[in-house]
Order: structure tokens, then C-alpha cells, then sequence
């Protein structure tokens, strides 16, 4: 898989590594969501549900010209969801996907076995990803932390951070579904 984010011709897209798709998604963050499950995975979690997106090499090329094209097709999605695989190996791409979005009125999901900490650490095209998205559920499944009771995680371990309040706050902002908000 290709470090650097490749233009593809005069309609300023670029080529991203995809695994799949589920269109119409309640389970993939909050509301009816658009899921993108982009292709490779470093982290390599212990019994991972998504295992077959961990090669570099699996997947298939799309432009996301065409995605973004392809939400116009689901007018009842309130989001996207950019899963994996792990989407900060591909932040260029997956970031283009997210400014589209929200010029469609979308909200953006994104899933990282990375930290919320470690992304701030990976350089400027990882920050530009998490800064046009809306929310993280940071950190790799941990078979020993496994819960079936947390909404959209496998681990309790994994965080859901609101990143437009982080933001705000200039502090690190935890949803918890059972107080709203965790500061």
C-alpha cells in the first residue's frame, strides 16, 4: 500500500485501498451511517472481527470521487463512518472523504486502533483527518477488556470522543452512554 495519496486526474480525487462497504449501518456510530471499511491494519488486534482488512496488499482500489458520488444514494444516512482496517494509514484519502461529507450535511465517524494520543503524534496529514471528523473511538480491541455492553466498541478500553467538543474545550472530551459525557 502506497504511503502517499495519489491524484487521479482533473477531478482532484484520489485512489484509497477499500475492503468494503455497509451502506445503511445502525451499529457503526450514532444514527443511519454510510460505513467505509478502508484496507490495512498494523495493529493486528487478538481475535480482530475485521481481520481480513489487515493485509496492505487485500482490498481493492476506488477513487473517492466515486464514494463520495455514492452518498447522494442513501438520503437517510446522517453520517459516514471511515472503519478498517485502520484509515489514519490512508489519513489523506479518508480526510477528503470526511470534508465531503460535511459538505453534504454529514457527520463523521472515525474508528483508530491508534489512541487518540498517538494520532496527534503521526504527523499533519493524521491531524487534518481528526480534525474533520466529528467522532473517534480510539484504541485497539483488547480480547481481555471484551464487552458486549458498550455501545460501538468491543473493548473497554476504547473511547468515544467527541472531537467538535475537544476541540472546543481544549481538553479531551469522553462520551459515556450512561452520563451523556464523561469530562
Amino acid at each position: 500500500m502506497p504511503n502517499e495519496a495519489k491524484f487521479v486526474n482533473e477531478l482532484n480525487t484520489y485512489k484509497i485501498h477499500i475492503s468494503g462497504f455497509v451502506k445503511e449501518s445502525i451499529v457503526d456510530g450514532f444514527g443511519l451511517r454510510y460505513v467505509i471499511f478502508t484496507q490495512g491494519c498494523l495493529h493486528e488486534c487478538l481475535n480482530c472481527h475485521n481481520k481480513h482488512t489487515w493485509s496492505l496488499d487485500g482490498g481493492y482500489l476506488m477513487d473517492t470521487h466515486d464514494i463520495i458520488n455514492d452518498f447522494d444514494n442513501y438520503p437517510l444516512i446522517e453520517g459516514i463512518t471511515l472503519s478498517g482496517g485502520e484509515p489514519f494509514l490512508q489519513p489523506i484519502q479518508c480526510n477528503q472523504l470526511a470534508i465531503e461529507a460535511h459538505k453534504k450535511g454529514l457527520n463523521v465517524l472515525v474508528f483508530s486502533g491508534y489512541t487518540y494520543e498517538e494520532i496527534l503524534l503521526r504527523g499533519s496529514s493524521a491531524l487534518d483527518l481528526l480534525k474533520n471528523c466529528d467522532y473517534l473511538i480510539d484504541g485497539p480491541y483488547l480480547d481481555n477488556f471484551r464487552t458486549l455492553d458498550l455501545a460501538f466498541r468491543g473493548s473497554s478500553n476504547q473511547r468515544i470522543i467527541d472531537l467538535n467538543k475537544t476541540r472546543e474545550a481544549q481538553r479531551l472530551i469522553v462520551i459515556d452512554e450512561f452520563k451523556n459525557i464523561l469530562l
